[in-house]
């Protein structure tokens, strides 16, 4: 298993969400961590990972213990262009 870290912006976006949002993010993450399951892609032209769960997306970097979240958000045009 690993352990999951947010950024700070990510813990604020997913603090922004409606309870059932935040269940649903919180147990795709934790899926992600304990199983390595997940749709799971490689950003192009950046360093990083997204990982879809329903209609939101979490960009993170992740090493052998740890899985970093940088944002968490609802999939948008410019989803991919912060951070």
């Amino acid at each position: 298993m690993k352990t999951i870290i947010l950024t700070l912006s990510a813990a604020k976006d997913l603090d922004a969400f409606t309870r059932d949002a935040r269940k649903q993010v919180e147990s795709g993450l934790h899926r992600y961590a304990m199983t390595g399951q997940g749709d799971v892609k490689a950003l192009q032209g950046r360093d990083g990972f997204r990982l879809r769960i329903g209609s939101y997306r979490v960009i993170f970097d992740e090493d052998a213990t740890t899985i970093l979240a940088i944002y968490i958000g609802r999939r948008a045009t410019t989803t991919y262009r912060r951070s």
